[in-house]
């Protein structure tokens, strides 16, 4: 077959810029290349690609081996399993389910693939990567001197192809978005790649992707002879019709029969009747021997054509195939490259998409020799607040969302029926070393180890994990295990040997970055001697790692935070009355077994358990476990006491920023205010000397006709009359004055509390009130709306006497209405106390552009609403001063308003309202 290919020499119909090199033509033996040596570039890409799916570089047999005894304590594998379930290409469900996610090996590799994570969780829809196929097998058959067939290279073909439209994707979403560098991570992926056009145009030249077969066009001999046997089967079919029309005319057949058999052309006739087919060939007969299939002599020429045409269309689609295959081979290296690319996205999207679907936050990792002052949080190597186990947490919300029809991302809170995973805090010291947790069984501590430790694994793999705010954990090069029982009668393991054994491994491969999780530290043998292994163990390890957690029965490892500063303790809480764990970490302090308790939570025989306690009482010290028992619940009393309160200062705090953030605001806006009323009063100013303007022309005009209309005798009345029309205009916009009283502005008036009086200063028509006054000279303090100044007595004129039925504030009274009281009528009678003067958007009600009607609703509606003893501005504006007359009514009458002030120039157009 080689030979045939190698023999025929397919002159390709290719366009120029796709056409195979004349020195392709001619195949070598095997079709491909043997040796080929691709650029130093893609050398390089290709092992970083392929490193980066590898957890650990330079890894030892032991270090290999306790990473996958790790991942499997830890199930790595189930969150692995969790992201195939997001990917896209067959390829990375394929990673996802192996267990082959890329891990970085660096800490710069882990911030990468963060980076990544969080760019495709800001992708508004999911990529397309439709078309992509796992092509891995057709290449590594191409490299391998075999001849791919037509499926096999229009794969590669549409996988490039496809290639090409993801990163088009990218590229577009990056132009269109506003801030398009939010993409750059996803898109630095994909901006090495070489997306082989002039390969994907040859393959699509030469093959057809929906049929999988060679077109006619991919070489001027195919196309030749496929036109040859279409022709000469067109012969030979018409010739096999008539022959066996006439062989059914003369009765050697029921129906006329053309078909094929050993590789020809026939036609069907009787054993009897086979000489209706002279000189014939019989070529088969049917299983009872009645029927011939004979060949006419007149087809033995054409069907000699058809199979020696049929030979060479072969012979020609094999060339043509190879010279594909050979240009696959040839691009081995880029089209690896760009898979893994593909790979790459494709898996970044999913752990994206993940990320959504359990509502996760992204990690950052921490540095114990960073600067203390540049973070207040930066004290400690690991702070993680309210953290989730992720298979835990995926369970529940599969749960959920299957019950409920919920879709991925439209969870929301009303839907979490179904019991969620207790979140966890973690908080370790820069200086700590060694956790040891003690608690009750069934407790949670190796929950939190292995919580813990997936979250390391995940933050290393660029995931993110379900927790509150910004997690912090350190980058740890190594994540080692010992959690469960490995006990082996295969390998004559007890339970301690196993125990010791990955204790042993441990040892061996820790470095100063690696995280080691130990479950029951010195169990399985003599607690002297467990105690004392379990000390020695920790004390080695504490210098030779980044952090340890180990979880223990023994109280003597807990007492060793007392004479080494690495070591510190924390405890799983355990609910006395209810005898039942809350799974929440006491860091700093010891718990106990509790294993009594749990006894009689499961229903344990009564009887037994008092014989228990009877022995734990004798093994205790007098009064030991009462005096333990009353301090650790002192110490929970406290730390609830301790939240409690500061749960009320966080909202006392919260309050007081909400009321700054509203007076600040208020503040800043009273410029603009100032500026709008000085550009209201400008604004009427130049309407009225327009006005009075206008008026003076036209009396001007007037007089100017009547001029020339009158008589000489006339001109004195005609002037007289214009004169008194300008006076009359003049004294219409004279601004008014005060009438006082004849003998109350004498200078032996004597001011009192409550008078109203005209302060020289404060401009015409502005009256005061005197709320104060201070000594025998007659001077006294005046309030002009919130405004109090002190003035003597030749400065202020009175206007009014004050009566205990006049308002304080409002000079106008009502006829056969009841007036309100004073302010300081107002405080006595029940010392009460309205709250700040101060306008915020909360205790105003405008009434601005409002009709009457509408104005009087709302302006009921919030008198309604005020608090007791809150202050109300009503913004009623100037206007026409129909809202004015109506608001100021309601006020004067509606039962809850204590009194009110008017509008002043500080507060031009509004009335402050006091709310009983």
């Amino acid at each position: 077959m080689a030979a045939a290919a190698a023999a025929a020499k397919p002159n390709l119909l290719l366009p120029v810029s796709v056409a195979i090199p004349s020195s392709r033509v001619s195949l070598p033996t095997g079709l491909v290349c043997s040796a080929r040596t691709p650029p130093p570039r893609l050398r390089a890409a290709a092992a970083a690609s392929q490193a980066l799916t590898s957890p650990v570089a330079a890894e030892t047999p032991e270090a290999k081996q306790m990473r996958v005894e790790t991942e499997a304590a830890l199930e790595w594998g189930g969150v692995c399993a969790r992201l195939a379930g997001f990917a896209s290409t067959a390829a990375g469900r394929a990673a996802c389910g192996e267990g082959r996610v890329p891990v970085g090996r660096s800490r710069e590799e882990s911030e990468r693939l963060l980076e990544q994570t969080a760019a495709a969780a800001l992708l508004p829809a999911p990529l397309d990567f439709g078309g992509v196929e796992d092509v891995s097998s057709a290449i590594a058959a191409a490299a391998g001197a075999r001849l791919l067939a037509v499926r096999e290279i229009c794969g590669v073909g549409r996988s490039i192809r496809a290639a090409r439209r993801v990163f088009d994707q990218l590229k577009t979403l990056s132009e269109e978005t506003p801030d398009g560098r939010s993409y750059t991570p996803l898109l630095d992926i994909m901006q090495d790649c070489d997306f082989l056009t002039e390969l994907v145009q040859r393959i699509e030249f030469c093959l057809d992707y929906t049929l999988s077969v060679v077109l006619d066009r991919a070489s001027d001999k195919l196309a030749t002879i496929r036109k040859e046997r279409r022709k000469n089967i067109d012969m030979l079919e018409s010739l096999l019709r008539d022959t066996s029309t006439k062989i059914f005319q003369g009765g050697g057949i029921d129906s006329p029969v053309v078909t094929k058999r050993r590789s020809r052309m026939c036609v069907g006739v009787k054993a009897s009747h086979k000489h209706l087919v002279p000189g014939g060939i019989v070529l088969s007969s049917s299983g009872s021997g009645a029927t011939y299939f004979m060949e006419p002599r007149d087809a033995i020429r054409l069907n000699n054509m058809e199979v020696k045409l049929s030979g060479d269309e072969r012979a020609e689609e094999l060339a043509i195939l190879g010279l594909l295959t050979s240009s696959i081979a040839d691009s081995e290296m880029k089209i690896r490259h760009l898979m893994g690319k593909i790979l790459e996205l494709d898996l970044a999207c999913a752990r994206g998409s993940y990320a959504l679907w359990i509502n996760a936050v992204r990690p950052a990792f921490t540095d114990r020799d960073s600067d203390t002052q540049l973070n207040p949080n930066s004290e400690c190597s690991v702070f993680i607040e309210g953290i989730q186990h992720p298979l835990l947490l995926e369970q529940s919300l599969s749960m959920v969302k299957e019950s409920t029809g919920v879709g991925k991302g439209q969870l929301s809170d009303e839907h979490l029926v179904s019991p969620m995973p207790i979140p966890l805090d973690m908080q370790v010291r820069n200086d700590t070393r060694i956790i040891v947790i003690s608690g009750p069984n069934t407790g949670g501590k190796t929950a939190t180890m292995k919580t813990l430790g997936l979250a390391s694994l995940m933050s290393k793999a660029g995931m993110f994990f379900p927790a509150k705010g910004t997690p912090r954990l350190p980058w740890f090069d190594q994540v080692l295990a010992d959690i469960g029982d490995h006990q082996s009668l295969e390998h004559s393991l007890s339970t301690f040997s196993g125990h010791i054994s990955r204790l042993r491994k441990i040892v061996q491969v820790v470095s100063k970055d690696s995280l080691v999780l130990i479950d029951e530290i010195g169990s399985g043998t003599d607690p002297s001697d467990g105690v004392a292994l379990s000390t020695s163990i920790l004390k080695y390890l504490a210098s030779r790692l980044n952090l340890a957690i180990v979880t223990t029965h023994y109280a003597d490892l807990s007492r060793l935070k007392a004479v080494d500063d690495r070591f510190e303790n924390a405890a799983m809480e355990f609910c006395l009355e209810t005898l039942q764990p809350t799974y929440q970490i006491l860091w700093g302090s010891t718990g106990n077994s509790n294993a009594l308790s749990i006894a009689k939570s499961i229903g344990f025989d009564q009887k037994v358990l008092a014989r228990a306690q009877e022995w734990v009482e004798k093994l205790l010290p007098d009064k030991q476990k009462e005096r333990q028992g009353l301090l650790y619940g002192s110490l929970l009393d406290e730390r609830k006491l301790l939240e409690s309160q500061a749960n009320e200062a966080a909202s006392v705090v919260s309050d007081v920023e909400r009321l700054y953030n509203e007076i600040r605001s208020e503040a800043d806006d009273l410029d603009s205010r100032v500026a709008a009323l000085r550009a209201t009063e400008s604004e009427k100013v130049q309407q009225e000397l327009k006005f009075v303007k206008s008026q003076m022309d036209q009396i001007i005009k007037n007089f100017e006709s009547q001029l020339k209309n009158s008589e000489l005798e006339q001109y004195n009345s005609l002037m007289r009359k214009a004169e008194a029309a300008t006076a009359s205009l003049a004294a219409t916009h004279q601004p008014t004055d005060f009438t006082f009283g004849d003998e109350e502005n004498e200078s032996s008036y004597v001011p009192e509390i409550g008078d109203k009086v005209y302060v020289e200063g404060l401009g015409g028509g502005s009256m005061a009130s005197v709320v104060e006054t201070l000594g025998e000279d007659g001077s006294c303090m005046v309030q002009y709306g919130k405004i109090k100044v002190r003035v003597k007595g030749n400065k202020i004129k009175l206007v009014q006497r004050g009566t205990k039925d006049t308002s304080a504030s409002s000079p106008v009274k009502g006829k056969g209405r009841t007036p309100k009281r004073s302010a300081a009528e107002a405080n006595q009678d029940g010392n009460v106390s309205f709250g700040p003067v101060v306008q915020t958007s909360k205790n105003t009600v405008d009434l601005r552009g409002m009709r009457v009607a509408e104005a009087s609703h709302e302006l009921q509606m919030a008198i309604d609403g005020c608090r007791s003893y809150q202050v109300l501005f009503v913004v009623h504006g100037m206007g026409t001063g129909a809202v004015k007359e109506c608001a100021l009514g309601i006020l004067r009458n509606h039962p809850r308003v204590a009194k009110f002030e008017d509008e002043s120039p500080l507060n031009y157009g509004c009335t402050v309202a006091y709310i009983e």
